[in-house]
């Protein structure tokens, strides 16, 4: 006997072309952002799918977002096969399962939107880089997942978050923050606005290559943490998931929030900052993963802003983080008054380690991409 609120999750499920009847219904993964359920059904040795209810308040767009994911998904499907694969097309990219009535989503009597995919059976994900060879594996996956997508026109995508990583836009907000000052606490951080402000053109290095046209538009995944990617039981790469964020921008973008997160050895709030340190062997394991599929369609000119986009996202990071602090605390969870303060020094210090190790860092890059 399904709880009522099943019921209703069943009904969603119901609108999608699927095979059998449904079986059951639970709650599935630890996303934050949109609810996600699996459904099994009573088709014996059939598929099992993933429900998701799209987070509307975050993602406005919902058409245009699953326009981008379609998109993708039918072009790495197209690529795969391609390349002889088409046995292994459900396994090594998402596959969206219509509706009924032939759309790529359901939006219910409550506004609320529903997409489904078939679940990728015998994969696992892992919150934290633990080891080189893990942060190899994720090198790989973004590299070829970029690769893969660097024959597709960025321009046919929607900007679903416009002006994500664009530094001048949250530069722009800081100082409207500044200015306004909401929780009369601009004063305690002065000593942080002048760091901040003193690396403000070197942190513009990427968005004026691109407005200079040095860099070219690609589609890029814009969240590239590491349990977005889904390895085999062996841990070997199996596909790259969470495309809600899919979207134009530049490489050097992902890249440097890959790096961002797999770099730290501390966590993005940490209060003592001795310990924000770089792991070194991650971020080359990494680096050397990433280029060994995505070297040979990079430009001279990506190539030289991978490093500046490793700069950059902790410090867009920190901003952000800073802006909530003045504005108040409206955006980001808080669990003590100074959290939003604490991770912005934890930003940062990891941006202070990283320009002390600036030359040791590109060294790595460059070895990595003769590799």
């Amino acid at each position: 006997m399904f709880e009522y609120k099943n019921i209703d999750v069943i009904k969603s499920a119901n609108q999608f072309e699927i095979e059998g009847d449904i079986k059951s219904v639970e709650r599935f993964g630890s996303g934050h952002i949109n609810d996600t359920y699996c459904v099994t059904t009573n088709r014996p040795g059939g598929k099992r799918y993933l429900l998701q209810r799209v987070n509307s308040n975050i993602f406005q767009n919902v058409a245009g977002l699953m326009d981008n994911t379609n998109l993708v998904i039918d072009h790495l499907k197209r690529k795969l096969i391609s390349l002889g694969q088409e046995p292994d097309v459900e396994k090594k990219t998402l596959t969206l399962i219509p509706t009924r009535t032939g759309e790529l989503f359901f939006q219910d009597q409550e506004s609320d939107c529903w997409r489904m995919f078939i679940l990728i059976e015998d994969t696992k994900s892992y919150d934290i880089v633990g080891t080189p060879a893990q942060a190899f594996s994720g090198g790989q996956a973004f590299g070829d997942f970029q690769r893969s997508l660097s024959d597709l026109d960025a321009t046919r995508l929607v900007e679903i978050l416009p002006n994500f990583h664009n530094i001048d836009f949250r530069m722009s907000n800081l100082a409207a923050a500044i200015a306004e000052d909401a929780a009369g606490r601009a004063v305690e951080v002065q000593d942080v606005l002048t760091y901040i402000f003193d690396r403000k053109d070197r942190m513009r290095t990427v968005l004026k290559m691109g407005n200079e046209g040095k860099l070219p538009l690609r589609i890029t995944h814009n969240d590239t943490k590491f349990n977005n990617v889904l390895l085999d039981m062996n841990d070997n790469v199996q596909c790259v998931i969470d495309l809600d964020t899919v979207m134009p921008g530049y490489v050097a973008y992902d890249f440097g929030d890959a790096i961002r997160t797999i770099i730290n050895s501390a966590a993005e709030d940490e209060e003592d900052l001795s310990k924000v340190i770089l792991n070194i062997p991650l971020y080359e394991a990494y680096s050397r993963g990433y280029l060994s599929e995505a070297k040979d369609f990079l430009t001279a000119d990506e190539r030289d802003s991978l490093l500046h986009g490793v700069f950059l996202l902790p410090y867009m990071q920190a901003v952000r983080f800073l802006t909530d602090y003045l504005n108040g605390d409206t955006y980001y969870k808080i669990q003590y008054p100074t959290h939003n303060l604490v991770r912005t020094n934890a930003q940062l210090k990891l941006v202070h380690e990283l320009e002390s190790n600036e030359q040791m860092l590109a060294n790595i890059l460059n070895a990595s991409m003769s590799i």
